[in-house]
């Protein structure tokens, strides 16, 4: 089982940081390993919305489909795929702290088969890569 949690307090209100980071529109500007995504479903963003994502991760192109599962905008976002061999779950909350917002960021999965012994290697760099987004992300919002 992988689980990693981040979190990074941004200097925006939360209703700003948590409408940027739920607009699956700005991945491709805060992730650094997501190069494109496609919203599935027409109307306005919410629980059963689907995006496919496309991203690259340990030098391979990845495609892959997220479906809201939980959304109440300003407060969480949860979205899961089961697709592949190694499904994930990624959990966005936000907070307010200190006159700004806490955010933080949180992926679990369990992998099967070869994923699984891969899965002891992929916490350490999901955490690496999730703080480098996060602070990417600040700097966007800050500036």
């Amino acid at each position: 089982m992988v689980n990693v949690q981040t979190g990074i307090l941004i200097r925006r209100p939360r209703a700003e940081v948590a409408d940027y980071a739920a607009n699956p529109d700005n991945a491709p500007t805060w992730y650094a390993n997501i190069h494109r995504s496609q919203r599935l479903n027409a109307g306005p963003l919410g629980t059963g919305s689907k995006v496919a994502f496309t991203a690259k991760f340990l030098g391979r192109e990845l495609s892959y489909t997220y479906e809201f599962v939980d959304y109440v905008p300003g407060e969480r976002l949860v979205m899961r795929t089961a697709q592949g061999p190694f499904p994930m779950q990624t959990t966005y909350t936000w907070t307010d702290d200190d006159g700004g917002t806490r955010m933080t960021l949180g992926n679990t999965g369990s992998p099967s088969g070869f994923s699984k012994l891969a899965g002891l290697f992929m916490a350490p760099m999901i955490r690496r890569e999730t703080r480098k987004d996060l602070q990417k992300f600040k700097t966007i919002l800050e500036s």
